[in-house]
């Protein structure tokens, strides 16, 4: 077992307009230089103008992880003000359409466009992205297997993406309806070892059509740049609080799974079709919907097999600092996800008889009044 398991979290959001809400089409020239002057490496463009990226350190505990996200958070929000601009977590819009935006400029962004087409060019979408450092590559492997079974739960929990181009979607993560549209995405299949998951990369690097292991866009995947299990299938939390539940529940799971292997036994690896069928789940109804036990056969209240994942996970949250992070996820399903907080503004607003604009404009002051909330 690894003797520390680093953490480092990337987090995605959108620059929004304060007097329309609309998403920021070109920010200020000045903006990103500034971040960068004040916030270093630590922040990047994304391929559209109006998103912007931060990623922490490499963090002891999650804890450390808070503080960093905090900070970046804070700061970014504070240079968005002073240029006319506010920051917003949350996966989606709830009303700018994607092709009203522009391209950051440069080469990467170049190449992503010309090799994907429109499957990119609509990826107007934020997420979380949680890195668990594990210098043993075949650990990696075997925590992903076993991992994935998890990756809905964790999706419920972050789920911010109920609008798509002012349209109620029908589901808690719309993002992830997006995301599918590229090549390479979902729960990856079971990998027997290291050694195949690179024959399986070097296939189609081979092949010519991808140039490495940082085109595959699976919910989790060890990293190309990295000693770490990268999990992305999480939206963008609005509340830090919901982030630290998910990085602290993800580090978590992780010890658990490696104590397991120190004493020669696993978690069920269960097909990557079944854990699908929850993630379908999952992205439909979030905290508020059920997912299949596997164990039992039937679909069961969200709620219940949360209370079942903090069981398992309590020792080892206690043992890393974290239980009061794992423990919340509870209040998130008393409370709601982002993406059910979002529908509630909406639907309060037109039941006062706002317009639908006028609703939807609450919606996004509501997301940005939330990103800065505890930092």
């Amino acid at each position: 077992m690894d003797n520390i398991l680093t953490i480092g979290v990337e987090e995605e959001y959108l620059l929004v307009c304060p007097e329309t809400g609309k998403a920021v089409k070109n920010p200020p020239k000045g903006f990103m230089k500034i971040c960068r002057e004040r916030i270093g490496e630590r922040v990047t463009p994304e391929f559209l103008r109006c998103q912007i990226e931060i990623a922490t350190g490499i963090c002891e505990t999650v804890s450390q992880a808070r503080a960093e996200i905090a900070d970046l958070r804070g700061t970014i929000a504070e240079i968005a003000i002073d240029h006319d601009m506010r920051l917003m977590a949350a996966s989606t819009h709830p009303f700018t359409p994607w092709k009203t935006q522009q391209a950051t400029e440069g080469e990467r962004y170049k190449q992503l466009d010309t090799d994907m087409q429109g499957a990119i060019r609509r990826m107007m979408i934020c997420g979380m992205h949680v890195h668990i450092g594990l210098e043993n590559p075949e650990h990696r492997i075997d925590v992903q297997n076993q991992m994935r079974y998890f990756l809905p739960h964790m999706l419920a929990l972050s789920t911010s993406s109920p609008f798509w181009e002012g349209h109620l979607m029908g589901m808690k993560s719309y993002r992830l309806s997006v995301f599918d549209g590229m090549p390479r995405t979902g729960i990856p299949e079971e990998i027997d070892s290291y050694g195949e998951y690179e024959r399986l990369i070097n296939t189609i690097v081979k092949a010519g059509a991808i140039e490495d292991s940082s085109k595959i866009w699976w919910d989790i995947r060890p990293s190309e740049k990295f000693p770490t299990l990268e999990m992305r299938v999480c939206d963008i939390c609005t509340k830090l609080d919901d982030a630290m539940t998910i990085a602290a529940i993800y580090q978590s799971l992780t010890r658990r799974i490696l104590r397991l292997k120190n004493s020669n036994m696993k978690w069920r690896v269960y097909p990557a079709f079944l854990i699908s069928e929850n993630r379908w789940m999952a992205q439909r109804h979030g905290v508020s919907g059920q997912l299949i036990d596997f164990g039992t056969g039937d679909a069961v209240p969200f709620s219940h097999l949360l209370d079942e994942l903090i069981d398992w996970v309590s020792e080892d949250a206690e043992a890393l600092g974290c239980l009061d992070e794992v423990l919340n996820a509870r209040n998130i399903v008393l409370e709601g996800s982002s993406a059910c907080r979002q529908v509630d503004v909406f639907e309060a607003a037109k039941s006062q008889g706002a317009p639908k604009r006028q609703a939807l404009q609450g919606v996004v002051a509501h997301l940005v009044k939330e990103t800065v909330e505890g930092l």
